[in-house]
């Protein structure tokens, strides 16, 4: 007998692809009651320096979006539920759609799962085992988590072990996750006794029709000596418990199958039980305080703390506690590999811009729109000079430097999101014109947050203008891979000695941020010395690049 069901079908937020465990989501792009198709849009997240669309495998009507603009997502979690609409129950004979996970339906023709078919294996009353082997996200990554049912031969038809083989659906264009979802499965050891209490299926992400029982909460995995098991996917979420001084398997999560989340930690870190709430003081032999009881529970929300916790390192008052993540965190682990693999240098030197100046008023006097802008004008020397001294143009691979043909110029941008690194390809080839042109496009597109992972990755040597910050001079960060990274500092007006006579000129400063162990400072200083000479007389330098 043929029954119809509404299926609704939840997408997880798929691996993006940089390197993250979690995005913020900027906003929705559909409502709720939507119709929608594949592939359409449907929200847009920030990950590693971009603005990323993400679009929705499954089409039909929006049920439910996941989370509010603003709010950070975990990869392998619910995004957005769609409804697909009426389909055929149990009794049909159309296939299930690979990776769907409804395996409540069936085989076409066994009859209704739900009916006790013996070869089957499916006990009334318990979710679809296929439902939940097709909807895990990265089971590896949950280092001691409670597992998600297992399906396998021993323990349920071959039939519905098959059924999860397309893959979990949550998938990003060029993105996601393969067709096999049984890697990564570990059957139960021969011998291992099984369980009491019957595996959950994840409550929180549904993939079987709406009508089908959910089955009980599964009990916290315990290792073989009787402690319980801690369940945690993100290494983030990890070293923030070590941080805190948090023991995991003391954490009661909140997730799904009591997955712990951050907030779970942070929780934990400012209840009375991780401190005596009896007195306020240096703990013995750690250097740590106590806390109160009125402060030990603090509550949090989006990541930063609410005023009134005390700081147990130095007892003061905690203004407010940040969780660095999107742009910043990407940011901070770049700058921490670079001063921890580079072994850099700085060399710098005071320039007279004053040339460079009236070269830049005169063209805007002819052109007003089309005249290049000094960030441009510097960039042109810069990759002549790159030319010349293409040690500078370079990274470093294991024990080999390696050199390429050609400049891809990249330039510091100060954005609402932090500090972005956008590069201008074959910028060697460009007019001062056509790089301004360059520049400015992709000025703002990393404002918007647009750029795509190549435009922030394909550099080969950086352009800093802090001098827009009003500040002379900074070692600046080279941007990992890369081996070097020119700054030029505000230009302001200095006494200057001109042919034996004092004057007032217009004077910058250039610092150069290289990598020791691609060139010595001879070759560093004779780039330096490139540039600058190109700058105070820009008129004989344009006439010969």
């Amino acid at each position: 007998m043929s029954t119809a069901t509404s299926t609704v079908r939840t997408f997880l937020l798929p691996d993006l692809g940089e390197g993250l465990t979690e995005a913020e989501l900027v906003r929705w792009l559909v409502t709720v009651g939507e119709q929608i198709v594949v592939d359409q849009p449907v929200a847009e997240v920030e990950t590693a320096k971009s603005v990323v669309e993400v679009p929705s495998p499954f089409a039909g009507t929006v049920a439910t979006l996941h989370g509010d603009a603003g709010a950070v997502i975990e990869v392998g979690t619910p995004l957005i539920s769609v409804d697909e609409g009426s389909v055929a129950g149990a009794g049909s004979s159309a296939p299930a759609e690979p990776g769907s996970g409804d395996a409540a339906s069936g085989d076409a023709s066994s009859g209704d799962a739900s009916s006790g078919d013996a070869s089957r294996g499916a006990a009334p009353g318990t979710a679809p085992a296929g439902a939940e082997r097709a909807l895990s996200y990265r089971e590896e990554e949950r280092a001691g988590a409670t597992p998600p049912a297992e399906v396998t031969p021993d323990t349920a038809g071959g039939d519905a072990a098959e059924s999860s083989a397309g893959g979990s659906g949550n998938v990003l264009i060029g993105y996601g996750t393969s067709g096999t979802a049984t890697r990564g499965r570990t059957r139960r050891p021969r011998g291992a006794v099984a369980p009491a209490t019957a595996p959950a299926s994840a409550p929180a992400v549904q993939s079987a029709p709406v009508s089908a029982p959910s089955a009980p909460a599964a009990a916290p995995a315990v290792a073989s000596g009787g402690r319980r098991v801690p369940a945690v996917i993100s290494p983030i979420v990890r070293r923030l418990a070590r941080d805190l001084g948090v023991a995991l398997d003391a954490v009661t999560g909140t997730g799904p199958d009591g997955l712990i989340l951050r907030r779970d930690v942070e929780a934990a870190a400012s209840s009375p039980a991780s401190a005596d709430a009896s007195s306020f003081g240096f703990v013995a032999g750690t250097g740590e305080h106590r806390m109160p009881e009125a402060l030990a529970g603090a509550e949090t929300r989006a990541g930063v703390s609410i005023a009134g916790e005390l700081d147990r390192r130095t007892g003061l008052t905690v203004t407010a506690r940040t969780t660095m993540r999107g742009v910043r965190k990407v940011t901070a682990e770049a700058m921490t590999r670079s001063r921890r693999e580079i072994p850099e240098a700085t060399v710098w030197v005071d320039v007279d811009a004053t040339r460079l100046l009236t070269l830049r008023a005169r063209l805007k006097a002819a052109d007003p729109a089309g005249a290049p802008g000094l960030l441009a004008l510097i960039g042109r020397f810069t990759t002549a000079a790159l030319m010349r001294y293409p040690e500078l143009n370079a990274r470093v691979e294991g024990d080999d430097i390696v050199t390429v043909d050609g400049v891809n110029l990249g330039f510091a941008a100060q954005t609402d999101r932090g500090l972005v690194v956008p590069s201008v390809p074959n910028a060697h080839r460009l007019t001062a014109r056509e790089l301004d042109a360059e520049l400015t496009t992709l000025t703002a597109r990393a404002r918007d947050g647009k750029c795509t992972p190549a435009e922030l990755r394909r550099g080969t040597f950086t352009l800093n203008n802090y001098g827009v910050f009003g500040v002379d001079g900074s070692a600046a960060i080279i941007n990992h891979p890369e081996v070097g990274i020119l700054g030029v500092g505000r230009i302001i007006e200095k006494p200057w000695v001109v042919k034996g006579k004092l004057r007032v000129r217009r004077v910058t400063q250039l610092t150069l941020s290289f990598d020791h162990r691609v060139c010595d400072g001879g070759t560093a200083s004779a780039f330096l010395g490139f540039v600058a000479r190109a700058i105070e007389d820009p008129a004989t330098a344009i006439t010969e690049l």
